[in-house]
């Protein structure tokens, strides 16, 4: 068995120009691994090639060039319908049908037998919160509730992979709350998920790596904890002379010093010690100091923003 959920070779998908204009590249040699059992957040701006790449594992379209593999078979392999589930943004569903019988339709369509069909359609309408709401029309459900219903949806057939675009988009504190904790138990069973999204909040706290793109390429890719390290400690201080200020540059600090007030911005590495034993030495008070953690919204901005320079 593949150590790897999925896996990305030189993966490139041009579509053809209309009108003569020129090929436009969706996605542009694009290699990445995702390892079975953790959750991946496959980030970028609209257009940055992220629903072609979605398209391309699903075995919806084919790479123009290059290669891509699902759960070890290549994508698209009929063997694996069985073992992935998806829920695209704005899924449809016949909004006639109930919730119970939506479930029961997929479950059907999966070959899925009773009585094990039943259980299964009543745990997950349970594991979701949606049991109340079973057996009404899914046009009187709230967006979150529809999202709800997908989820239970893509998890009827017990799937080793989830490809999830923009699980959480709409939905009210608690039901954001609700569908985290949904993910981060589906990795403590072993599931992959693969998670495409602008929440990017929400990634922050779920995701164990991730892979931004831009323009159809990849330009970052690697676990959050390494992604996000560097963050800055700001401190406030008055009554400090100018003679303190290349001092602080020289520790790696940018200081901003307007009558008497210093604000500096230290990088946070254990040298704001020194920092503020220089403030103090040169008759400063301290006012302030703060520790500021970078988010995963300051390196999406930075790594995007960088890109269109």
């Amino acid at each position: 068995m593949s150590e790897y959920a999925i896996k990305i070779n030189n993966l490139t998908k041009r579509y053809s120009g209309l009108w003569s204009q020129q090929p436009v590249d969706a996605v542009k040699n694009l290699n990445l691994e995702v390892h079975r059992g953790e959750i991946f957040g496959f980030l970028g701006p609209n257009g940055a090639g992220k629903t072609t790449t979605i398209k391309v594992l699903l075995g919806i379209i084919y790479p123009t060039s290059g290669e891509a593999y699902v759960l070890g078979r290549p994508a698209g392999d009929p063997q694996n319908h069985y073992k992935i589930s998806y829920l695209p943004e704005n899924p449809y569903f016949y909004d006639y049908m109930t919730g119970r019988e939506i479930l029961h339709f997929y479950a059907r369509l999966f070959g899925i037998p009773e009585p094990e069909r039943s259980r299964r359609v009543d745990a997950l309408l349970d594991r979701v919160g949606l049991s109340r709401a079973a057996n009404q029309p899914l046009r009187t459900y709230s967006k979150g509730m529809l999202q709800r219903i997908g989820l239970a949806q893509c998890l009827i057939n017990d799937p080793e992979l989830l490809i999830l675009d923009e699980p959480t988009a709409g939905l009210d504190p608690i039901a954001h709350i609700d569908i985290r904790d949904l993910i981060l138990e589906l990795r403590s069973q072993g599931k992959t998920l693969f998670i495409s999204s602008h929440q990017l909040s929400d990634v922050e706290i779920v995701c164990d790596r991730v892979a931004i793109l831009n323009k159809g390429e990849l330009v970052r890719m690697g676990k959050l904890e390494d992604l996000l390290s560097g963050g800055h400690v700001e401190m406030i201080a008055e009554k400090v002379p100018e003679t303190v200020l290349e001092p602080i540059r020289q520790l790696g600090g940018r200081p901003s010093l307007h009558d008497g007030r210093l604000i500096v911005e230290q990088p946070d590495d254990g040298s704001i010690d020194r920092v503020i034993d220089l403030v103090r030495a040169h008759g400063g008070h301290i006012i302030s100091v703060k520790p500021y953690r970078r988010t995963l919204e300051d390196l999406f901005v930075e790594t995007i923003q960088g890109g269109r320079r």
